[in-house]
């Protein structure tokens, strides 16, 4: 009878074999957008276990057919890497009106413990409809009281959610108290009032940070709040503030800096705007709300929230679009066409594509591995046979999460072939 540590070695030794004998999976002629801010017209892309091989031009160099295991010839189609939506509730909710099925937010003020990693859902339809457009992974982001908790960044595949997780507990989530606020009725000026408890908010938020830091620093007791705020002061974390207000923003910003928080993003930041040299200073990145939006301020121009984006670019702000805001977990489907507006109203084609890809990764930590179609990374990408960011020729075709093709056929396809021909 063969020896077992003998028997083991074999296994490994075949194992090896055989991944070395695997060839690489070749897409050939579509045009490429690399979501660096660059394209590629004519492309060759390549990808072997789950990363992405080789990223070239087609016209440039000469290709081996035998040195691929197989050839996608797709001319006149357009490559992307995965879109990415941050700061969403989907897999975490899925019908608005049954409360059962929404698992985003917690009673109490106070949450840093509140992990959206274990809330995670993997069997989501509302998912599965997101990545028809080229949405693949979320930033699944929980909601209310002071601080909501820890986002996680999920790949939008998996038999569960440690599968999909692509980045653990990637920050802590604060919703900056407003130092005012509006009365009156939906999308009317009503009247703006001040919030004569801001600053006593203020006070209590820096008591906490102070406890959180101090903990971090010394303490041998186990406190789950403040263990769940470890990491936010070494820069591991990244502190996400929601805020829309200039004067809030500012006021967030300067709370960031007295605690030497050092990834430090401003979630919703509507005014950004009004504090350009502020953001730049302090290196501040945003992700900002949703395009399709009313105008943050009554006397505001209707076209504010369409032309924002164009304007940080040109400002030099690294910033990223989000679907935030009301449906916003079956909404996410709509992020390419918030960009798609973003051109619409000024932005560069390829820097709208960066707003919802590598910008995107880099301010969740995760441009290592995706983001991008870079040689090393993760082969997380799509193919439409039209431009992912207009609505009218939307069409993905194909889609790969680390190397594997995903299913895009979702339960609105079934039902629409069913009925189609009614």
């Amino acid at each position: 009878m063969m020896n077992k540590k003998y028997l083991h070695l074999l296994v490994a030794l075949l194992i090896t074999i055989t991944a070395q004998a695997q060839k690489p999976t070749l897409f050939m002629g579509a045009t490429a957008h690399l979501g660096n801010g660059t394209k590629i017209e004519n492309s060759a892309i390549s990808m072997l276990n789950g990363e992405i091989e080789m990223v070239a031009d087609a016209s440039r160099i000469r290709i081996d057919p035998s040195a691929f295991d197989t050839i996608y010839r797709v001319h006149g189609k357009h490559l992307y890497p995965a879109f990415i939506v941050p700061n969403t509730t989907l897999g975490i909710t899925e019908i608005d009106a049954v409360r059962a099925s929404n698992d985003y937010r917690e009673t109490g003020a106070i949450n840093p413990n509140i992990r959206t990693l274990i809330a995670y859902n993997t069997d989501s339809k509302v998912a599965k409809t997101v990545r028809s457009n080229g949405v693949l992974i979320a930033q699944v982001t929980p909601r209310g009281g002071t601080i909501s908790g820890q986002s996680s960044v999920m790949h939008l595949d998996g038999w569960n959610w440690e599968d999909a997780v692509l980045k653990t507990d990637d920050g802590v989530h604060l919703n900056w108290p407003s130092s005012f606020y509006q009365s009156g009725w939906w999308a009317e000026p009503g009247t703006t009032k001040e919030n004569e408890k801001y600053n006593e908010s203020i006070t209590e938020l820096k008591r906490f940070f102070k406890k959180a830091n101090a903990y971090e620093k010394s303490s041998s007791l186990m406190d789950l709040q403040m263990e769940s705020m470890k990491g936010l002061f070494n820069g591991e974390k990244t502190l996400y503030i929601h805020t829309n207000n200039a004067t809030d923003m500012l006021d967030a910003i300067s709370f960031s800096t007295d605690f030497s928080i050092t990834k430090t993003v401003l979630v919703g930041a509507e005014d950004a705007l009004k504090i350009v040299d502020a953001l730049k200073e302090n290196n501040i990145s945003l992700i900002l709300n949703r395009v399709h939006r009313l105008p943050s301020k009554a006397g505001s121009p209707v076209d504010e929230p369409f032309t924002q984006a164009a304007k940080l670019q040109e400002a030099g702000i690294l910033f990223c679009l989000s679907y935030a805001g009301d449906m916003e977990a079956m909404g996410a489907r709509n992020l390419p066409f918030s960009a798609g507006t973003a051109v619409a109203h000024g932005l560069d084609y390829e820097q709208a594509i960066a707003s919802i890809t590598l910008n995107t990764a880099k301010i969740l930590g995760v441009d290592e591995r995706v983001g991008s179609i870079e040689k090393g990374k993760d082969a997380t990408f799509f193919i439409s046979s039209g431009d992912a960011l207009d609505m009218r020729t939307n069409n993905v075709e194909k889609a790969y999460i680390q190397g594997n093709e995903i299913d895009l056929n979702n339960h609105q396809k079934v039902l629409f072939n069913k009925y189609k021909n009614r």
